[in-house]
């Protein structure tokens, strides 16, 4: 079951397609749907948790918590929309297409994709171009 949260004020208007988006990238990666709870919120509720999760100290557009059990993907996923309005601008952008990014990218890292190296990074991005491309299709 795939949920979407928020704690601020934004809402999906396409939750429904998203819901179904989502799935269907898992499944194509040869994973099941567990439970997992998309959290949209602002900077500083992101920023804390990244402090006391993390010790990071620094601003991020999305942190995602993996309760993967074997080939079920489960986790929270928290998506910054300050974070991912100001990341739409620096790569001039649509805010929703970056949106979709963003939420597909913490998919993609349960399903066992990296990006620390820059062949991760290129891999990365591929497959989140992949999963793009589906969306448009639906």
């Amino acid at each position: 079951m795939i949920e979407f949260n928020f704690e601020t004020d934004f809402t999906l208007d396409n939750s429904k397609k998203l819901r179904n988006w989502i799935s269907k990238v898992i499944i194509a990666e040869g994973f099941e749907v567990g439970e997992i709870l998309y959290i949209f919120c602002d900077d500083e509720y992101l920023h804390k948790l990244n402090i006391e999760f993390l010790n990071h100290d620094t601003l991020t557009d999305i942190l995602s918590f993996d309760y993967c059990l074997g080939k079920q993907i489960n986790g929270e996923i928290y998506i910054s929309v300050e974070r991912v309005a100001d990341n739409a601008a620096d790569f001039k952008t649509e805010f929703t297409d970056e949106l979709n990014r963003v939420i597909i990218h913490g998919i993609l890292h349960f399903c066992g994709y990296l990006d620390k190296t820059k062949e991760e990074v290129v891999q990365m991005r591929n497959k989140e171009d992949e999963a793009l491309q589906l969306l448009l299709k639906m």
